[in-house]
């Protein structure tokens, strides 16, 4: 008996005694590994390669499994000697804090209930998923269709998950739900082939024979007619017959239940820097004064006769800085863009090895999205990056602003950037793969300023439109504020953002209403890219003709996406490396 009761005891000592043996480092990465996996079995978020033994979790109650479980990391996280740590693994240590403490912090305010924004939300992401996939053998023709089997429950989840937002109150606001039918016209389409799920079938790898290829197609086309389009009209009838009618009137997250700690929990998320909203609105009022009269001196160069409304309207409807044809619009981003990679070795020592391409956006979702936006790509899936440019709508895409978003969205932005960071070899998962706002963001807006240097504005046209572009970002960070926490009205903002920019009307209401849908993600840009202008101009000071425009931007992007209070650190740790100190 008291061999029974004295065994168990010597085996927990036994495990004790085991982990208490292993370096800080080596139980941080355990529990990194841990975690990653957690993390990626519990997404919600459907893929073309996803698990098919298990149907992605979108329930109320499998959140609060994930808030428990990450709750228990972080503990654990707490019982690591952090001091114990070296410099690259303390980074790590608060990274990997950073994100689980957002995690938590978000289930607590569910909004997990409200899976839609003014782009879409959980069925627009189908475009993404099937778009992204890569299919070369017959497995992943056949993977892709066990996982469609998946997609009519998937739906059907999402919409008990938003009935019960509802209840509670966390509801979007109607005013960006009004596009949602445009959004789902490629999942409503009556024929199979015209559908969303069947374009992975309409150009086969030639690795699959011909028997096997007309099989694969046939069965996809019984799923999408007799299980997909049913399920995406159940939820068609939901939003037009309950959510839509029965949505908020009112914009700001506010106005959510604990709306105002929302809020802030949201700002400080997205910033990684310790600053209130109301911190955010009175620096987003400067620096749109600031702007404002950069831009009025352009005006005064270009000794242009009228008001500064007068330019902005003439900016808006002279045919000379419009394109004609997608091909057009097209041609001319291909250019910039590769005038600034014959540009880049003089800013940068590493370069990533994976090209991109320049690509319009997807037309299912352009009606609604931005000017443009990067798709990823990956080496081991064959997919070089992109550089998306939206078509739709060509009078309102001003070519004058195609120099900063180019550089923005490709190279020295977003492109080179992420294809670095998918580069790095130490680096945990949970960095790899997730994306900071803050940093990517603010890098993007950063390589706009950059392209001044670099000689990307060929005309005062294209250096207006850059600076519309930073008023933009500017912009934001009192629009943001204003819809969430100052109870500001959609007209109030688009006149705002209107009256100060040169962007389209279209474009003004396309990005408030993505503001609306999603609370505070818009500050990253400007405040990101504050802060890294704030860094060189640091390191320019301290390190005066020893300054490397190279050698900062290494330090900049060694690391991968870091939250801006880690990436002062470094900046810091720079100087005084470069000083000798």
């Amino acid at each position: 008996m008291k061999i029974s009761i004295l065994l168990p005891c010597l085996l927990m000592a036994s495990v004790s005694y085991t982990q208490d043996q292993k370096t800080s480092a080596e139980q941080l990465h355990e529990l990194f590994e841990e975690e990653w996996d957690f993390r990626s079995n519990s997404s919600t978020s459907w893929g073309a390669k996803m698990d098919v033994d298990k149907t992605p979790d979108v329930s109320p109650e499998a959140k609060k499994e994930q808030e428990k479980y990450w709750s228990e990391v972080l503990e654990r996280l707490a019982k690591i000697d952090y001091e114990g740590l070296d410099k690259k693994n303390k980074i790590n240590y608060r990274i990997f804090k950073f994100q689980l403490e957002d995690k938590v912090a978000r289930i607590g305010f569910e909004d997990y209930l409200m899976p839609l924004n003014a782009e879409g939300g959980f069925y627009t992401a189908f475009n993404y998923a099937v778009g992204g996939a890569y299919f070369e053998e017959q497995e992943d023709y056949e993977l892709y269709i066990k996982n469609l089997k998946k997609v009519p429950q998937y739906i059907d989840d999402h919409i008990a998950l938003m009935r019960l937002g509802m209840k509670k109150g966390m509801v979007r606001p109607q005013v960006i739900l009004k596009n949602y039918k445009a959004l789902m016209k490629a999942l409503l389409a009556e024929k199979a082939e015209e559908n969303l799920f069947y374009k992975p079938f309409k150009a086969m790898s030639s690795e699959v024979e011909g028997r096997a290829q007309k099989q694969l197609q046939a069965e996809a086309k019984q799923l999408i007619r007799t299980k997909i389009l049913a399920a995406a009209k159940r939820f068609d009838t939901f939003m037009e017959t309950e959510y839509v009618p029965n949505a908020t009137k009112t914009l700001g997250a506010r106005d959510l239940p604990n709306g105002k700690d929302y809020y802030e929990q949201r700002v400080q998320f997205f910033t990684t820097l310790p600053m209130s909203s109301d911190d955010i609105y009175k620096l987003g009022e400067q620096e749109v004064a600031r702007i404002r009269a950069d831009m009025e001196q352009v005006i005064t160069d270009l000794k242009f006769e009228g008001s500064f409304a007068d330019f902005l309207a003439f900016l808006r409807t002279d045919p000379q800085f419009y394109a004609k044809t997608p091909r057009e619009i097209l041609m001319h981003a291909s250019y910039l863009a590769k005038k600034m990679d014959g540009k880049l070795p003089t800013y940068f020592n590493t370069l990533p090895s994976l090209p991109y391409g320049v690509q319009p956006v997807p037309a299912a979702i352009a009606p609604n999205y931005t000017s443009g936006r990067y798709s990823g790509g990956s080496w081991k899936n064959h997919k070089a990056g992109n550089y998306w440019v939206n078509t739709y709508k060509l009078e309102s895409r001003p070519l004058y602003g195609l120099p900063a978003l180019t550089l923005h969205e490709a190279v020295p932005g977003h492109h080179l950037q992420i294809s670095l960071a998918q580069e790095l070899e130490d680096l945990p998962d949970f960095r790899r793969y997730t994306y900071l706002s803050c940093y990517g963001e603010g890098w993007g807006l950063y390589s706009e300023y950059l392209g001044i240097e670099a000689g990307m504005y060929e005309t005062p046209y294209d250096n207006f439109g850059r600076m519309t572009y930073e008023m933009w970002r500017a912009c934001r960070l009192v629009v943001d504020v204003g819809l969430h926490a100052k109870g500001w009205t959609r007209q109030e903002a688009i006149d705002f953002m209107a009256s100060n920019t040169a962007l389209s009307i279209h474009e003004v209401t396309t990005e408030i209403d993505r503001y609306i849908g999603w609370p505070a993600q818009a500050l990253s840009y400007k405040i990101g890219e504050l802060k890294i202008r704030e860094l060189r101009k640091r390191a320019e000071q301290a390190l005066g003709d020893d300054f490397d425009i190279r050698a900062f931007h290494d330090v900049i992007l060694k690391d991968g996406a870091v939250p801006l209070f880690i990436l002062e650190e470094l900046v810091d740790d720079y100087i005084l490396e470069a000083k000798g100190e």
